[in-house]
């Protein structure tokens, strides 16, 4: 968005820091215009705000279609930083060593602290984030992928604008047959602020959840999901507001067309179910 140069400067240092084959970079301007850049880093300055995965999106294309110049693509937030400077070679190691990995999401951690909060942890038994493991999504910000992927299933979803779009990419990922790991020791430090912050977190939230389930789901499923999801939001006990604008979400979810609708397998439902988080929560 533009707002934050002094960060988005550090984080390009340490990319540039990364030991082993330079990084090609990308940096794209989401209806923003970009601070000055070092010597060698790509840049697209978009007219309009296009969303998370609408930049991100473009960032990809500018690699070639399906960001086939490169194999694998990094997406880090602009106020994110690379502590070590290893990330890259072990990103490259974990995707030499397994020919069916497709998607590597990075631990997050609070600069001043080094805590990482359940949140950030894609699975649901979250307490231990320095446990390692195969998961069934993963952080938007803060990960690597198989330029593979995109190129057989497709990129993020553009209308989500926020919120669930890695999500609807890893379904589609994991019904094609990719893997997802969650990698402890692939570390990104990004300050512990809460989603919330944003005015339209809640609204978004609900639509977007409701069009993942309509676009991915086998029909059995998407009632058991979304109620799920009722409940749960209900037991968190938001603001009247907070609640209000996520049931206008919510709404808002079945009114609108929600894009493609490629229902995943039954077996990947299971294999889902195996990996600790069936496609109901």
């Amino acid at each position: 968005m533009g707002d934050r140069p002094e960060e988005l400067r550090a984080l390009l240092d340490s990319v540039a820091a990364q030991e082993g084959e330079r990084i090609e970079v990308v940096v794209v301007g989401n209806g923003a215009a970009l601070p000055g850049l070092p010597p060698g880093v790509r840049s697209v300055e978009l007219p309009e705000n296009l969303g998370i995965p609408g930049g991100r999106n473009v960032g990809i294309e500018t690699f070639g279609p399906g960001g086939g110049e490169v194999d694998v693509l990094l997406f880090l937030d602009d106020d994110g930083l690379l502590p070590d400077k290893n990330t890259a070679q072990l990103v490259r190691a974990a995707f030499a060593d397994d020919p069916k990995l497709g998607i590597v999401s990075f631990r997050i951690a609070d600069p001043e602290t080094g805590t990482t909060q359940r949140r950030h942890v894609p699975r649901l038994r979250a307490s231990d984030p320095m446990r390692s493991s195969r998961v069934t999504t993963f952080l938007g910000g803060a990960n690597a992928v198989r330029t593979q992927v995109f190129q057989q299933v497709g990129g993020l979803p553009d209308d989500f604008f926020y919120a669930h779009e890695e999500t609807d990419l890893a379904w589609r990922a994991l019904d094609a047959g990719w893997s997802i790991d969650y990698r402890a020791d692939m570390l990104l430090y990004h300050p512990a602020t809460p989603p919330s912050r944003h005015a339209v977190y809640h609204r978004m939230v609900a639509r977007n959840r409701v069009w993942l389930a309509r676009r991915n789901l086998p029909l059995p499923l998407i009632p058991v999901y979304l109620l799920v999801w009722v409940l749960l939001t209900l037991a968190r006990r938001p603001s009247g507001s907070a609640l209000k604008a996520w049931f206008g979400g919510f709404a808002e979810g079945w009114r609108t067309p929600s894009g493609p609708r490629r229902p995943m397998r039954w077996r990947t439902v299971w294999r889902l179910t195996r990996l600790g988080r069936p496609p109901v929560i």
